[in-house]
């Protein structure tokens, strides 16, 4: 398995980065897109982000189009979407393919790993979500359906970060 921390990934606005940006934080790191169902799940995160940011977590999104075609803006419109309709101040990267042949290499990595009931593979629609531990594990899968605030999701990050 790849460092998770080595895979090269570009900033929404174009700027080369890496997950070491963030060494040493708790990540979730979840495919977003702007006219999804689930797209409302914005709000949750960053609830999260602004919640738990001063204890070492971040939010990191990763803008998708695989999934019906809901994520069709430039990066300044899935910018300017995030910040005025839901005020993400999370780090957002660059529009990415999370499965199929043109998979960013860090989805590649990912989606190895099982969710709860151990289930790896492809991701199922926007919204899935990783759970990184501060030494750049893969600490926890959650499906699109689980709710940013949902319980289980809460006690996993809050048992990665310091009290």
């Amino acid at each position: 398995m790849a460092n998770l921390y080595d895979i090269p990934l570009r900033t929404l606005g174009g700027e080369a980065g890496s997950l070491a940006d963030h060494r040493g934080k708790a990540l979730l790191i979840v495919n977003v897109a702007s006219k999804c169902g689930l797209t409302p799940q914005y709000a949750g995160l960053e609830r999260l982000q602004e919640r738990y940011a001063e204890r070492g977590f971040t939010v990191l999104g990763f803008p998708c189009n695989q999934f019906g075609g809901q994520e069709p803006g430039t990066a300044e419109e899935i910018e300017t979407f995030c910040s005025t309709t839901y005020g993400v101040s999370f780090p957002l990267y660059a529009k990415a393919d999370v499965n199929g042949a043109d998979q960013q290499p860090l989805y590649a990595e990912l989606t190895r790993f099982g969710d709860a009931q151990g289930e790896a593979g492809p991701i199922q629609w926007n919204f899935e979500k990783f759970l990184i531990a501060p030494d750049g594990t893969v600490s926890g899968r959650f499906r699109p359906r689980t709710e940013p605030e949902a319980a289980e999701l809460v006690a996993a990050i809050e048992e990665l970060l310091p009290r």
